[in-house]
């Protein structure tokens, strides 16, 4: 059958696939639009299984957060080239799926895979854009910061072209305190703590930390009683130097900590949680 050019240029513009795949898929579906993304969406499906053994390292990362600053979220959409991650179509294609992610916050990675972005869920777009632009494409990491009403607010920040994004929480709300968020956010970036304070270190991580200082103590031979504290000392070496309101803030010259600067701004205003992602 005769496959008009406008019919074409509807379908491209629906699925953002290229124009040649577009009219076979039209002459292969004889004009059935449906068909003609089924088509597609499985075109996109074989690529994705031929493809599925490369690394998808290059990609975006996004990061919004709601109008009135309670939630946010940060999105990571993974590619195999830096060529393809600078395509305004793929910045786009994640963009759409952080709006996604900010509207229905859901729990988890596989939570969001399967909500509905343009009448297919998120993994099914994926598969369809991955025949569309030829690469394997993968959403890599999910990330959420939920406050309730009064309890703060959620500041993002996205560095070096959308190769990393941070999400940070502040205690309390107003845009007086929308500079330092981000300078913190910028911190995260820079510095990658680990947890907000020691308190929020992960106690396999404590203990983790507490065994290589005594064993790094025991190979400089200290005396053997001597091990636990010396391993103490490096663990709040460690506190100082990879949690968040404990490190050195970057932005001074002075030695003023991450918590000291934010309680030159306000008393009680302090970090309640942050989130990091990055590409590699």
């Amino acid at each position: 059958m005769s496959i008009k050019a406008a019919d074409v240029k509807k379908l491209r513009d629906q699925t953002g696939a290229g124009m040649m795949d577009c009219k076979k898929a039209l002459t292969e579906s004889e004009g059935d639009f449906d068909k003609a993304i089924d088509i597609l969406r499985k075109k996109g499906q074989k690529l994705s299984a031929k493809r599925a053994d490369r690394e998808a390292k290059e990609g975006v990362v996004i990061a919004k957060t709601a109008h009135n600053k309670n939630n946010g979220v940060i999105v990571r959409l993974s590619c195999e080239t830096d060529f393809v991650s600078k395509g305004e179509k793929f910045v786009a294609l994640a963009e759409s799926f952080a709006e996604v992610a900010l509207k229905n916050l859901p729990g988890s990675k596989d939570d969001l895979l399967s909500l509905d972005v343009g009448g297919m869920t998120m993994a099914q777009k994926i598969e369809e854009q991955t025949g569309v632009i030829g690469e394997k494409l993968e959403l890599s990491e999910y990330a959420k910061i939920e406050t309730a009403a009064g309890d703060g607010q959620v500041l993002p920040y996205i560095h070096m072209g959308n190769k990393a994004a941070v999400l940070v929480a502040l205690n309390l709300e107003g845009p007086q305190y929308e500079e330092p968020g981000k300078n913190v956010a910028m911190q995260v970036a820079a510095m990658h703590p680990v947890a907000v304070n020691k308190d929020g270190v992960d106690a396999t991580v404590v203990q983790k930390e507490i065994e290589i200082g005594m064993e790094v103590a025991r190979q400089e031979g200290k005396p053997e009683a001597m091990l636990e504290r010396i391993a103490e000392g490096k663990l709040n070496k460690f506190f100082k130097e990879r949690t968040l309101l404990n490190q050195i803030y970057v932005k001074t010259t002075s030695k003023e900590t991450v918590e000291a600067y934010l309680k030159g701004i306000h008393a009680d205003l302090t970090v309640t949680d942050f989130k990091h992602i990055k590409l590699g």
